[in-house]
């Protein structure tokens, strides 16, 4: 991409740089997909009343909706000799997620009531996805920051597959834990060894991963910024930075995406609320939490996890290949097929063709993963990425919030059954499939000029 301004363009970066800067996100994703995975499993665990499951997956998106337009606009305007601009955020968000993942597996464990349980594994979720945040932000920006236009596909397909070998490693632990040996039920309240110990290993995971790459990432100083850029590093104020200014001049892509993304959000988050019920009811005939049966549909639905992130994988290296100029068919494809995957869960009592059902889900997780970075940072204007990247998080967040004060209703009103919240996933990525059609990609009229 040439810069207007000083007619030079961000060079072509060797392709081990491109994979370092995305190395640590293999640890921070390892957490999320910990958290996404186990959440519902934890809490109904803890005691919690399945119609107001809800509430708990309200906390995490709520932080990311504050938290990273505020690490985009602060880090816009941060540099550290030593660490540059972005890894300060990464070491600091991965520190407090390793601390958060030792207790939230324990919130049974320390003499709570149930109330008091609940109420404490509340917050240390809201804290764990507060630094999760923090820490996963600085490697999108660092991309849009470093990364030119023709190899800004391929760094983004890296995340994506970086990502999805975590959440593979995250999901599949407790199964593995649970093969060898490690107990996979606890007294009344209490979460499975299974999960602790799966928590732990993510934890050490992230720290080692996250120091790899504060360590080797070496961002652009402010005279190399500014050669490839066009301005310095500490983003001057200008009276456009503020959050406010900066969406009424967002570029119409931005919006576009968010709209699909909207949809497809939607559909994971009663996902993660509601599939280790699902699968639990569908498969095993359990929804006592108590039993073993729904703790061995915990433990599936953590296979099934890591079988839609091996898909993930696979997938995301397809879509490395599809030419920019058919993004929007590779993304709306992806869609379409993890719609068919969402639709197919309710149907199926049988786990192994539930394998062919998440490897559809785990498609659309990849198209996900990688398409709307592609195309929003494209659109966007450098001098303030990562704020605008903070303020596109909220495409992510949001949706799970909507989703999950939604559920207060409609999981009763569905009789509050837990296969059926997965079919009503499916009719909101459908429409998220649609949706892509009307996604107008690299519109620079509204874009400000450096």
């Amino acid at each position: 991409m040439i810069n207007k301004k000083t007619g030079q363009g961000l060079p072509n970066l060797p392709l081990r740089t491109i994979w370092m800067l995305s190395f640590g996100f293999l640890g921070v994703q390892m957490a999320f997909s910990l958290q996404s995975s186990q959440m519902g499993r934890i809490f109904q665990t803890l005691g919690a009343d399945p119609t107001k499951l809800g509430f708990f997956f309200i906390l995490p998106p709520l932080a990311g909706l504050f938290v990273q337009p505020i690490v985009g606009y602060f880090s816009d305007r941060t540099w550290t000799k030593r660490f540059g601009r972005r890894m300060p955020y990464l070491f600091v968000g991965a520190l407090v997620s390793v601390i958060v993942m030792f207790l939230l597996p324990n919130s049974g464990s320390f003499g709570f009531s149930t109330t008091a349980g609940l109420w404490f594994g509340a917050i240390t979720i809201l804290f764990m996805d507060l630094s999760s945040n923090v820490a996963m932000q600085p490697f999108k920006m660092v991309v849009g920051d470093m990364v030119n236009e023709e190899q800004k596909s391929y760094a983004y397909s890296i995340q994506s597959f970086l990502s999805n070998t975590g959440s593979v490693l995250a999901t599949i632990f407790p199964f593995l834990l649970t093969a060898i040996g490690v107990a996979n039920t606890a007294p009344k309240g209490e979460v499975p060894a299974s999960v602790v110990i799966s928590f732990y290993v993510g934890a050490a995971i992230l720290v080692i991963f996250s120091l790899i790459a504060v360590f080797n990432v070496k961002e652009y100083d402010n005279a190399t910024y500014k050669k490839y850029h066009g301005y310095a590093l500490n983003t001057p104020e200008d009276g456009q930075g503020g959050f406010v200014s900066l969406l009424k001049r967002a570029p119409k892509t931005f919006w576009m995406v968010s709209i699909t993304q909207f949809f497809s959000w939607m559909a994971f988050q009663y996902l993660w609320t509601y599939g280790t019920g699902a699968v639990a009811d569908n498969i095993f005939k359990a929804t006592d939490p108590a039993t073993l049966g729904y703790q061995n549909g915990g433990n599936l639905f953590g296979l099934m996890s890591a079988v839609y992130a091996v898909a993930a994988v696979l997938w995301s290296l397809v879509l490395s290949k599809i030419p920019a100029t058919r993004s929007k068919i590779g993304y709306a494809l992806s869609l379409l097929l993890g719609a068919v995957g969402f639709i197919s869960v309710f149907f199926v009592h049988s786990q192994y063709v539930l394998i062919g059902s998440f490897i559809l889900i785990g498609i659309s997780w990849a198209g996900m993963m990688a398409y709307p970075f592609i195309m929003v940072t494209n659109a966007l204007p450098g001098d303030h990425m990562g704020t605008y990247l903070g303020l596109f998080n909220g495409s992510i967040c949001l949706p799970q919030i909507v989703a999950a004060v939604a559920s207060f209703a409609l999981f009763p009103a569905l009789g509050s059954h837990f296969p059926t919240m997965i079919l009503v996933s499916g009719g909101l990525m459908l429409i998220g499939a649609i949706s892509v059609v009307f996604i107008q990609e690299r519109d620079t009229q509204s874009v400000i000029k450096s």
